[in-house]
């Protein structure tokens, strides 16, 4: 078993930059937030948001390929959300969008006070800061969205179904029907990992894997996410405020997303890449950048190439 562990490490992806981390109580949560550099008079904090069933090291990939030059010259953070990673689980069934908006401007103001920062999310947490930087334009100096595409859109029609199935899914996570699945040990969580990305190579996905779940007293390996995130948003998705709010961005923002349309993956007609596009032309000041070779998790399978266009964009 020892040898078997032993050859389990010397196969994990092996850090280039080890983070730090830093708890921040805030809004009855004691948030965990990972750090590479230091943070420096005068130099712009890159902040790094993660997307739906992620964890704040899903970036670390991305900060080794930074330049020394650019890593240097500013401090990078990214947070585990609420109800995942090492962040704690709050008392609730139910979690709401607006709560990462206020989460992350109350950690803003923890850590960076009345200052501009450079802000970064993946799908949801790319869905996060643009909604975020509509809201709190004054604080952001430039923007960038992997893969955030938002929603379809609704009817008023569908409200009252909406509320139904919310309630509906609630009764059902309350019978323990939405606990997420436990793994027998390390490789089948990275198994997990593989078969969801294919492009996720065998050393990046052990070391995941042993940030995206932990063992529990029993043995077994649990995904460091709430099961609570999976159920559904109470709120119709509503096109036109988020319009409304795409149209108060004024920092400059990069779009990236992959070339295999992962949208279209998703939503098939019901959610088209030519609507994500109009509804993106909102924003004042738009970059639109594709990632080759790549697929949803994009800052896994072209962290150099994303690192590069990153620099050059917040440079």
């Amino acid at each position: 078993m020892f040898t078997v562990f032993l050859l389990m490490i010397e196969s994990m992806y092996q850090v280039l930059r080890p983070s730090q981390s830093l708890w921040v109580p805030l809004r009855g949560c004691r948030y965990h937030v990972r750090q590479w550099g230091q943070a420096q008079a005068g130099a712009t904090p890159l902040v790094l948001a993660h997307g739906w069933m992620d964890v704040a090291a899903s970036y670390q990939f991305m900060v080794d390929a930074f330049s020394e030059a650019f890593v240097s010259q500013r401090p990078i953070i990214a947070m585990d959300w609420r109800g995942y990673g090492l962040t704690e689980t709050p008392p609730t069934d139910s979690y709401w969008f607006p709560d990462y908006l206020a989460d992350l401007d109350t950690l803003l103001d923890a850590l960076y006070p009345g200052q501009a920062i450079d802000l970064v999310g993946h799908s949801m947490g790319g869905n996060v800061v643009m909604m975020y930087a509509g809201t709190r334009p004054e604080r952001i100096r430039r923007l960038v969205n992997l893969e955030g595409f938002g929603m379809a859109a609704t009817r008023p029609a569908q409200a009252a179904g909406r509320y139904a199935k919310w309630i509906d899914e609630l009764k059902t996570m309350h019978k323990g029907e939405l606990d997420l699945k436990p793994y027998a040990d390390l490789e089948g969580v990275a198994r997990r990992l593989m078969k969801t990305n294919p492009r996720l190579s065998s050393d990046k996905a052990h070391w995941l894997a042993s940030h995206w779940a932990q063992p529990n007293a029993a043995g077994e390996w649990r995904i460091l996410g709430h099961a609570a995130h999976k159920i559904i948003n109470a709120q119709l998705f509503k096109v036109d405020e988020v319009l409304g709010i795409y149209e108060r961005i004024t920092a400059p923002t990069l779009f990236a997303m992959a070339d295999t349309n992962s949208l279209t993956q998703w939503w098939k007609d019901k959610y088209t890449l030519d609507e994500f596009k109009q509804r993106i032309a909102s924003v004042p000041n738009l970059r639109h950048a594709v990632i080759e070779d790549a697929g949803h998790m994009l800052h896994h399978d072209q962290p150099e190439k994303l690192a590069h266009l990153m620099e050059e964009f917040l440079a």
